[in-house]
């Protein structure tokens, strides 16, 4: 697994807990690449009934599987004006999360659930866009 070092968990205002930088990190960079465990299809319904409902990633060429992202990867929170995106690498069954914008020391690292940054489709949970 790879980190920038100066990642961490900490108490997020908006979203509980969240993935936060202590040092300013310029956009381009690999913030963390995340080994996965995989879900088996048969096995994605019980997620739903568990605490890892809010944790999981739909996995595979046609999502029919899940993954539940180790590291930080499964912590990183929401934004439909994200500053990192994530990408699925099904070969290496890993997350790769990269900063697409500078991150400044002390921000919190938020991605786009839907998995592309300008998609504002709206999500499973209460944000402010999909009151509208």
């Amino acid at each position: 697994m790879q980190r920038v070092p100066s990642l961490y968990v900490a108490h997020s205002p908006k979203h509980g807990r969240g993935v936060f930088t202590s040092e300013d990190i310029p956009e381009g960079t690999i913030l963390e690449i995340c080994p996965i465990i995989l879900i088996p299809e048969g096995q994605v319904d019980t997620i739903h009934s568990t605490v890892l409902h809010d944790y999981y990633f739909l996995w595979g060429d046609h999502e029919e599987e899940a993954a539940i992202a180790l590291g930080f990867g499964s912590m990183y929170n929401h934004s439909f004006e994200p500053n990192a995106s994530y990408f699925q690498d099904f070969d290496n069954n890993t997350m790769d999360f990269i900063a697409i914008k500078d991150i400044r020391a002390g921000d919190e690292i938020l991605v786009n659930y839907n998995g592309i940054p300008d998609c504002k489709d709206p999500v499973w949970f209460n944000t402010d866009l999909n009151k509208r």
